[in-house]
């Protein structure tokens, strides 16, 4: 019974850590809300100030699992609670913050601190449930990002509008408190694994099946993003009213809470059996949307499914990296859990340049069959992983 039920404890622990993605989603997602208003502020260009956000997501990308090999030694709950404390001190001098430079690299530090806690938020969900539940746990984790966009995202946005953009990191920085507290009381203390080098460590990536299964989510995210990216003008193509756009995107975000439910479902069991079909399920949404928009209700059908397909991948494919960890470097799962969240963000860079080129050649809808493409690809690789899964079980019997 231990083992396939829920204790309160454990629910305290999943609704803390969702807390927490939801506080660092927060932070790292409104930017693009209150672009407008911080170059405006600081006398800068909106070109300028959106390097706050792609600066964000390559020090994430960089820094997150160097850092999570270099102190996957330490004690998880200290070393998450001197991070939140970080994240609350960083926020707080954004608030404070009065040149472009200065802002710049408190979101460069701030990311560093945000791909590790949510790195460490994963392997807490994965160690401490009970085997049959971890996908439940990683889903609800997850889910915290996807209610950043839906809740967090635009009252931060509008606390910039009444007030200014520096009142918003007031927000977070509160939040960031609230946050701490919460894991300070609820936090398990966990045994860190032997100290190993990051020549170990990094020896995880020679692995191709490693490779193979970081590419996974990342083809997955590019797919959505090459069409999400310019969602904006597709509703325009569709012509929708301009006082109903932002109404469809909270729409959008709201059905997205929906898919991460199904995807811890599809995590339960054969996860990355069941994901060769969602991908192909995804390609045939995303396809569709090349003529469906020809049609208002039709299109708006064809986005809500987009929505609904977006994000089912995420529960598998980190418990898939974590696992793949304990098989080929059981050293190294602490930078296998910082995989995925470096994939995603490989993806949505990926997904949203080729969108652009395929957008800028002068046919918006063809994003959707570019989409669907990768979509495909991403089956396929799922497809062949699987595949090599099941030998190697059968291997395993003889």
């Amino acid at each position: 019974m231990h083992d396939t039920v829920l204790s309160k404890r454990h629910w305290l622990l999943i609704l803390t850590l969702t807390l927490l993605t939801f506080v660092l989603g927060t932070s790292e997602f409104v930017i693009i809300g209150i672009l407008t208003d911080i170059s405006s502020s600081l006398h800068i260009t909106n070109a300028k100030a959106g390097t706050l956000v792609s600066a964000f997501a390559i020090t994430f990308a960089i820094a997150t699992p160097l850092v999570m090999s270099a102190t996957s030694h330490f004690p998880k709950r200290k070393w998450m609670l001197f991070l939140i404390g970080s994240f609350i001190i960083l926020n707080a001098l954004c608030v404070i913050s009065t040149s472009y430079n200065m802002l710049l690299a408190l979101r460069m530090m701030t990311a560093v601190v945000t791909g590790v806690l949510i790195s460490l938020a994963m392997i807490v969900a994965s160690e401490t449930m009970p085997i049959t539940k971890r996908g439940l746990a990683i889903s609800f984790v997850f889910g915290g990002f996807t209610l950043a966009n839906v809740i967090g995202v635009p009252i931060g946005t509008v606390i910039a509008e009444m007030y200014d953009w520096n009142a918003t990191f007031l927000l977070t920085t509160f939040l960031g408190g609230i946050a701490f507290l919460a894991s300070f009381f609820i936090l398990p203390t966990m045994h860190s694994p032997f100290r190993s080098s990051m020549r170990e460590q990094f020896s995880l990536l020679t692995h191709p099946r490693i490779l193979m299964a970081f590419f996974i989510p990342s083809l997955g995210f590019g797919a959505t993003y090459a069409v999400y990216t310019y969602l904006v003008p597709i509703l325009k193509v569709m012509e929708a009213p301009s006082s109903s756009i932002s109404l469809i995107l909270f729409g959008y975000g709201f059905i997205s809470i929906f898919s991460n439910i199904l995807a811890g479902k599809i995590a339960s069991y054969n996860a990355i059996g069941r994901l060769r079909f969602v991908f192909l399920v995804q390609a045939i949404v995303l396809i569709s949307l090349y003529w469906t928009t020809n049609n208002f209700i039709f299109g708006l059908v064809n986005i809500s499914l987009m929505s609904l397909m977006a994000i089912l991948l995420t529960t598998s494919t980190q418990l898939y990296l974590i696992d793949l960890a304990g098989i080929y470097q059981p050293k190294a799962t602490g930078l296998a859990a910082s995989l995925m969240p470096v994939a995603s963000n490989v993806g949505i860079a990926f997904g949203s340049a080729l969108g652009g080129i395929v957008y800028h050649q002068g046919n918006l809808m063809s994003v959707s069959l570019v989409g669907g493409l990768i979509a495909i690809c991403a089956s396929l690789l799922t497809f062949l992983s699987y595949r090599l899964d099941q030998k190697q079980k059968k291997a395993a019997f003889k």
